[in-house]
């Protein structure tokens, strides 16, 4: 039915076990196709080339198909007995049209028919970045894992998962705004070949009919000269995507614990009066803070954020006007490649025994970020989380931690009411 995914099953050890992803979700009465299984298109013009190849290579008994145009253009292919029906509208392709402007992003949407988890890197939707799965803890699962990679241009989930930095958008406006793209059958004939078919077939025929006529009537025979057909040209390979792995580009952490030091003290210094400060929450690019009142007024906490020129990216009261809250930008920071260079337990041993030589507690963790190409390799990367409290800033802190390489520093949380700071961070592992 088209109210409910369809679910695919597989034939594994000679039982068949049912997938735990759909095909299908229907958006304000229109139904979308779901998990394709995505590739770049190197010939736009006349893509049935790669697209036959594709169907019977890496995606064997696909024999339906729809394009993605735009800067990076691409196919997505499926198998019809999994649930897929000529005609069908494409969700990813509808939903990259719609948010053509933003390159990257990351998104999560709630539907009656399961989790929609979409993921395009620089307009370019990845290969596993395209699936409908059924249960929530799968959906969020993937998207965490993908929220360790640097530099999303959106990150969208439901809101009621509470995750930072994500915001929920309606999909239905934005599947009705996007491009229309249907899903149609791979058929084996078609443009160019077809033409060279049927050319060769009237030549042959031609040739056999002539023959038959000076038979018949006993002329001499003269046999037709047939130009020699062109030989099929095995096209090259289509490139295979460069793997985006997320230490590639992990922002300078040295510079980040300075640029958070700095805008947390500068935040701490401003103090209303009748007015007292939060904690100050930074993530490398911005520091945050609120003040609430006591016995203050709104003006003079005004004139004490205009007093200490700093370059905020704006600040705003509560409507009742007890609630101040303010964010700092701070100084960009230079990315720069930051390869793992130890195994997660040898990792793990080293930071427990540090920190209990410091007297220091240390919660530890892992996690991993599956490679984009993952539908076809299984890769992943894994990663060591961290968090601790200390009453020492992040200058020094600086020495010891930046020299783990894959380090990446995610939140630094300063408290003025008590002088203490919280570090969250991650770092990649071999």
């Amino acid at each position: 039915m088209l109210e409910e995914a369809k679910l695919l099953d597989d034939d594994i050890d000679g039982s068949a076990e049912r997938k735990t992803w759909g095909t299908q979700i229907n958006v304000d009465g229109t139904v979308y196709a779901t998990s394709l299984f995505w590739q770049p298109l190197q010939n736009a013009s006349d893509p049935f080339q790669e697209v036959e190849e594709a169907s019977a290579g890496v995606l064997e008994g696909a024999d339906l198909f729809c394009i993605k145009g735009g800067k990076a253009p691409q196919f997505g292919i499926c198998v019809s007995h999994e649930g897929y029906q000529s005609g069908e509208n494409v969700a990813a392709v509808a939903l990259a049209t719609a948010l053509s402007n933003v390159g990257s992003f990351v998104a999560v949407f709630k539907t009656n028919q399961g989790w929609w988890y979409t993921c395009i890197r620089n307009d370019i939707i990845l290969s596993d970045g395209d699936m409908l799965f059924l249960t929530e803890e799968e959906a969020k699962e993937q998207f965490m894992s993908m929220l360790a990679v640097p530099d999303w241009g959106k990150k969208i989930a439901p809101k009621e998962w509470g995750i930072e930095e994500t915001e929920e958008m309606d999909l239905g406006a934005l599947l009705a705004k996007g491009a229309k793209s249907r899903l149609q059958k791979i058929k084996g004939l078609r443009g160019t070949k077809l033409l060279m078919v049927v050319v060769v077939s009237a030549v042959v025929g031609i040739w056999l009919l002539s023959t038959l006529v000076d038979k018949l009537f006993l002329t001499p025979t003269v046999r037709p000269v047939i130009a020699p057909v062109r030989p099929k040209v095995v096209p090259k390979a289509a490139p295979v995507v460069e793997e985006v792995k997320p230490w590639d580009k992990l922002p300078d952490p040295a510079s980040i614990m300075k640029n958070c030091h700095k805008g947390a003290m500068d935040l701490s210094k401003i103090m209303p009066p009748g007015w007292s400060i939060g904690p100050v929450t930074c993530n490398g690019g911005t520091a945050a803070t609120t003040w609430a009142r006591n016995v203050g007024r709104v003006s003079w906490a005004t004139k004490a954020l205009e007093d200490s020129q700093l370059n905020f990216s704006g600040y705003n009261f509560t409507p009742n006007g007890n609630m101040l809250s303010a964010t700092l930008n701070l100084p960009a920071v230079e990315k720069r490649l930051s390869a793992p260079e130890k195994s997660l337990t040898d990792l793990q041993n080293e930071l427990n025994d540090k920190f209990q030589s410091l007297g220091l507690n240390i919660s530890i963790s892992s996690g991993e970020v599956k490679s984009s190409n993952s539908k076809s390799t299984g890769k992943s990367y894994k990663y060591l989380v961290f968090s601790f409290n200390s009453e020492y800033n992040p200058i020094t802190w600086i020495e010891l931690l930046t020299k783990y390489s894959g380090l990446e520093i995610r939140v630094i949380r300063y408290s003025p009411s008590d002088r203490t700071w919280h570090y969250e961070g991650a770092i990649y592992v071999l």
